[in-house]
């Protein structure tokens, strides 16, 4: 029923709208005029700049759909850059009827990166992408910024800064590094002095510490030609002891040698029978 309905209210206005026609009620379709220099009155010129500017925010939404397909993105895309350029004109024209300068206070539109697309493209300054477009194959490409390429020095450029003052033969001229050395010169040679005295104190507390050292000889320095005294701090062997230590070391190599483990173990037996106590090296 609502079917017919909406049949019925579609045929009444196409029969009002002829009568209308017919008795000439119906007010003329007006164009816009293909050029903006034909239009003499203001408030046209500027009922048509909003005209424009419609049909370039319906486009625009419009161009926001990906599933369009390429082609159709394409036009929708030229049919907007020719509306700006339109309206640019109209602007012009505006200006030049006493109106306000509308390219001056409107807010700018994104170019999205004209200057690249117009020298890739070859579509005229100022041709922009909007929406969906900006993805389409070819075009996408055309926004992304490359990096920076490398370029590596050759063997030649870098020969060519090396001078003298590369291998340090200008260090001394200013003044600096003498200067620096000295300094340094003058540290090193209180840090040695320092360990030299507290070495030499260390000497004489452990001289005047020990109580029965012993002065066994004494060596000359070759810097100060003097004598200085070797004292031992521990007890050595004297003659005796040493020539006792190597008799029993070749008595020991000998049974060692020619003496059988039994034979050793009997004279053990031996000495511990008379109470001796065994020789050991």
């Amino acid at each position: 029923m609502a079917r017919n309905q909406e049949k019925a209210q579609a045929f009444l206005n196409r029969f009002l709208s002829a009568k209308a026609d017919r008795e000439g009620h119906s007010k003329p379709v007006q164009r816009r005029p293909f050029l903006a220099t034909e239009c003499n009155d203001l408030n046209e010129a500027d009922k048509w700049r909003q005209q424009i500017l419609r049909e370039i925010g319906r486009k625009v939404m419009e161009i926001q759909n990906a599933g369009l397909g390429e082609h159709r993105l394409r036009d929708i895309n030229d049919e907007i850059n020719k509306l700006i350029r339109e309206k640019g004109h109209w602007e012009k024209r505006i200006v030049e009827l006493g109106g306000p300068n509308y390219a001056k206070t409107a807010p700018k539109d994104s170019t999205d990166g004209s200057s690249e697309v117009e020298g890739a493209t070859g579509k005229g300054a100022g041709y922009r992408y909007f929406g969906a477009a900006k993805n389409l194959p070819g075009v996408k490409e055309l926004f992304q910024k490359q990096a920076p390429r490398t370029v590596r020095r050759t063997r030649h450029q870098m020969f060519l800064h090396i001078n003298a003052q590369y291998y340090g033969f200008r260090d001394d001229e200013d003044g600096i590094l003498v200067d620096a050395e000295k300094d340094a010169e003058h540290k090193m040679r209180g840090d040695a002095i320092r360990g030299w005295e507290e070495k030499e104190s260390e000497k004489s507390e452990a001289m005047k510490g020990v109580s029965s050292g012993l002065v066994v000889g004494s060596f000359e320095d070759e810097e100060e030609g003097e004598a200085t005294p070797f004292i031992a701090h521990v007890p050595l062997p004297d003659k005796k002891d040493i020539e006792q230590a190597v008799l029993d070391k070749k008595k020991k190599d000998l049974l060692a040698r020619y003496a059988s483990s039994a034979l050793v173990a009997q004279e053990e037996e031996a000495k511990s029978l008379l109470n001796k106590k065994p020789r050991t090296s």
